[in-house]
């Protein structure tokens, strides 16, 4: 064996600027005035997709860079994608129960 240790290699990324988190910060207000703004505005039967594509979106872009999953292993992004996908199915499957099963 040698005696000389093995060097570590870190990838390291680079950081994205604070332009680019108030950018985001401002996609995401923009998004959440859009989900709010589906109380006041009658968008008739797509609202329930449209809420269900906002929330999916916001849940990508702050998992995505303000928890920096974005940098970091496919893994985690396959865990979180997989739970999203999981959130989003049973989230459905209890609306349908609700309104197709609860009238009497």
């Amino acid at each position: 064996m040698s005696t000389d240790t093995a060097a570590v290699t870190h990838t390291e990324h680079e950081h994205p600027s604070d332009a680019k988190y108030v950018q985001i910060a401002i996609l995401l207000a923009a998004l959440t005035a859009a989900e709010v703004s589906t109380y006041f505005v009658d968008i008739g039967p797509i609202l329930i997709p449209a809420l269900l594509v906002m929330m999916v979106v916001k849940f990508f872009y702050v998992a995505a860079w303000f928890m920096h999953l974005k940098f970091d292993s496919i893994l985690f992004r396959r865990f979180f994608v997989a739970g999203l996908i999981l959130a989003t199915v049973v989230y459905c499957i209890a609306l349908t129960a609700f309104e197709f099963w609860s009238k009497g």
